[in-house]
């Protein structure tokens, strides 16, 4: 599959999201008043605002498959690592919700008495996350998208609240509410560290960040390459799922063109096999080692 096409296929991953976060908020919300669980509607309302991360990683979808125009020769990949950072940002939120949650419980000291029947809505809604994330973690890693990647580690998120509510359920039925308030820490914990990865990949791929050992592969086969008399740059960015680089490299200055051409084809097929769909732009210049000389006595005063 082509980028496009994969864009297209992680849409797939976020309908899926929003249609989870909608049944289960909705369950969660009418169960738990119902059953007169606090916890199970806070985990409702948390579902709510995760339905706007995941809108926010389709929109970015959407966005990344509009062709390039003048004002983006380079087509709008990147929306899709913005929407990664605004879900990021999202899980941000809610972790410091669930940590704040926690340390009200400590000043309660009236509890309900919740009706077993939350436990178990609050486990389906565990197991149903749980299946939600392998999916998308497997798209992720399939299509190589960012943004599927933020909406698969935001509903394993959601995943260990769902556990940590049928745990807090549970101590509040047995008469250990403090088990709660200890789960909820963890859980809290869990999120923010989560958001933090996501977070951090989404803003070193914003400011062109890129693998290091993939530029010293590259360059290392290119200099492998007969007639290759020097590999001069080799630089990497990442657009959206698009690896993007570029290579200049220096032959003998007599080498003809098709020569020359054979040389960009053969650093390029190199390139693909580390990405297939990467996009690579090889530079050829000619060699002189008078112009290091040169170059170098300018410098001497």
């Amino acid at each position: 599959m082509d980028t496009y096409t994969n864009l297209r296929a992680g849409e797939k991953g976020a309908y899926l999201s929003i249609i989870a976060y909608i049944f289960l908020s909705t369950l969660k919300l009418a169960f738990g008043y119902i059953g007169d669980s606090q916890a199970l509607r806070a985990d409702g309302l948390n579902n709510l605002t995760d339905i706007i991360a995941s809108i926010a990683v389709l929109v970015g979808l959407r966005i990344s498959q509009r062709p390039p125009d003048d004002d983006h020769q380079y087509g709008h990949l990147r929306a899709e690592t913005i929407a990664s950072l605004i879900a990021s940002f999202v899980m941000i939120y809610v972790g410091i919700e669930v940590l704040l949650t926690a340390v009200k419980s400590l000043f309660t000291t009236t509890h309900g008495n919740p009706d077993t029947l939350t436990i178990w809505v609050s486990l389906f809604s565990a197991v149903v996350m749980y299946a939600v994330y392998r999916y998308n973690l497997q798209l992720a890693e399939k299509i190589k998208s960012t943004a599927v990647k933020a909406a698969a580690y935001d509903n394993r998120s959601d995943a260990l609240v769902s556990i940590a509510t049928a745990v807090g359920i549970t101590a509040a039925i047995v008469g250990l509410p403090i088990i709660d308030t200890i789960t909820a820490f963890i859980v809290g914990i869990i999120i923010l560290k989560t958001a933090y990865e996501i977070l951090k990949e989404a803003i070193h791929l914003l400011t062109d960040g890129f693998d290091h050992d993939i530029l010293e592969r590259v360059k290392v086969e290119a200099a492998h390459i007969p007639q290759v008399r020097e590999v001069r740059d080799v630089r990497g960015r990442q657009h959206g799922s698009l690896m993007l680089l570029d290579v200049t490299v220096a032959v003998n200055p007599n080498l003809n063109v098709r020569r020359s051409h054979e040389i960009t084809e053969e650093i390029e097929a190199y390139i693909r096999t580390i990405d297939e769909h990467a996009l690579a732009f090889v530079h050829i210049e000619p060699y002189d080692p008078k112009e290091m000389i040169i170059c170098e006595d300018d410098y001497h005063f």
